[in-house]
């Protein structure tokens, strides 16, 4: 199944539709149908503008950049998780073979 592309949508319609919410009343249903767009993504967008942001993603906070260190330790965390889950798998195949080991010995 070929996936569908993103929406772009300008900073100028978030805000038309965040004041169509806003200011003249319309409920998000309506607006979301009368603009041809998902009630969630116009949702999110409302909810943006009254935490005092803009509904515009790009003007969200910025973002900072991880450090050396940082990504060493998510790097290790990451195979640590990967290591304790093959440990497991391990220890429960061992316990099923040593079961069934024991079931044909009787």
């Amino acid at each position: 199944m070929e996936k569908l592309p993103r929406q772009v949508y300008t900073s100028e319609f978030r805000q038309q539709a965040v004041e169509m919410v806003t200011r003249e009343g319309l409920g998000i249903a309506e607006a979301s149908r009368r603009l041809s767009i998902s009630p969630k993504t116009l949702t999110n967008w409302v909810r943006r503008a009254k935490d005092g942001g803009s509904p515009d993603r790009a003007a969200a906070a910025p973002r900072r950049e991880v450090t050396d260190t940082e990504a060493e330790l998510s790097r290790l965390r990451r195979e640590n998780a990967e290591l304790r889950m093959e440990r497991d798998i391990l220890k429960k195949s061992a316990a099923y073979f040593a079961s069934e080991s024991w079931r044909g010995t009787r």
